[in-house]
């Protein structure tokens, strides 16, 4: 059974680079625009990676991660922090706020198949 990752990510473009990538990898692939839908669909599939990006509406990725390691069902998941913001200190903040990793955007094609099977393993 492949393993399932969870793409909460509001950018619609981003969101499908990332999906076409992980599903070509073998992975099952489901999808969120946004962080409160996101929270339910984790709760409903419990995926085995959540790959957040981290600003979006409605909710950031930091309240999201908040969220999820609030709720004891969901606090094992993996996730990691997709970021525009590469900034100093912001993978220190990512990694605090409870994620697991981060990979900075534009997304590295090679590098986050790599990063998934890190935390995860093959699909």
């Amino acid at each position: 059974m492949a393993k399932k990752i969870l793409i909460i990510e509001d950018n619609e473009k981003n969101r499908l680079l990332i999906s076409d990538i992980l599903k070509f990898h073998g992975y099952e692939i489901l999808e969120s625009k946004d962080g409160e839908k996101g929270i339910k669909m984790a709760g409903e599939n419990k995926p085995d990676l959540i790959l957040l990006d981290i600003q979006m509406p409605v909710m950031n990725g930091f309240s999201v991660v908040k969220e999820l390691k609030n709720r004891p069902e969901l606090r094992t998941i993996k996730i990691i922090a997709v970021t525009s913001f590469a900034m100093k200190g912001d993978r220190e903040k990512i990694l605090q706020m409870g994620a697991d990793d981060y990979i900075s955007k534009p997304i590295d094609t090679r590098q986050l198949p790599e990063l998934v099977k890190k935390y995860i393993g093959g699909a």
